[in-house]
């Protein structure tokens, strides 16, 4: 029998960070233990047209590798033919308050805000910004992907999420 797989999609508003890092580590994690459990997206609202150079960096620090990473748009994930999202998660406050494209499927949503590296400087700064984008988004990623995410509600999973967020937060 089959695994229920879960398509999750990052969103933040320049995808050029943050999200790309979400992406990479939901993808990396969330198929430790079930290959195909879960497939991963990144999407902004006002996408960049690039990756960070310093995203990709940590990725690659951590072996993580997403060579087919590129910045887009969350509209692609609003179309016919687009993959149907089981879970959203904003990870900038900006894109977490603008008005988001109708989702088909009404997915499940959880903001977990986390401080934008891309423009700390100078470079070892944002290197560092970077590292701590990451672990923070590693410990939410690693705490959602053990859930039990094929028996809870979609209110159970909801609260879950911004349950994770508020104690990766302490």
């Amino acid at each position: 029998m089959t695994p229920k797989s879960f398509n999750i999609l990052v969103l933040c508003t320049g995808n050029s960070a943050r999200s790309i890092l979400g992406e990479a580590l939901f993808n990396h994690l969330g198929n430790r233990a079930i290959p195909g459990r879960i497939r991963a997206f990144s999407a902004g609202s006002q996408p960049s047209g690039k990756v960070n150079p310093v995203a990709l960096e940590t990725l690659k620090k951590h072996g993580i590798p997403l060579p087919e990473a590129r910045s887009k748009s969350w509209d692609e994930f609003a179309a016919p033919g687009a993959p149907a999202i089981d879970f959203i998660f904003t990870v900038c406050a900006s894109a977490a308050g603008e008005t988001c494209p109708i989702w088909p499927g009404h997915p499940t949503t959880a903001h977990w805000g986390i401080d934008d590296p891309a423009h700390v400087e100078p470079l070892e700064a944002r290197r560092e910004a970077f590292e701590k984008a990451y672990q923070l988004l590693r410990q939410r990623v690693e705490a959602f992907v053990e859930l039990p995410l094929e028996t809870l509600s979609t209110a159970e999973i909801a609260a879950a999420a911004r349950q994770i967020h508020q104690e990766c937060e302490q």
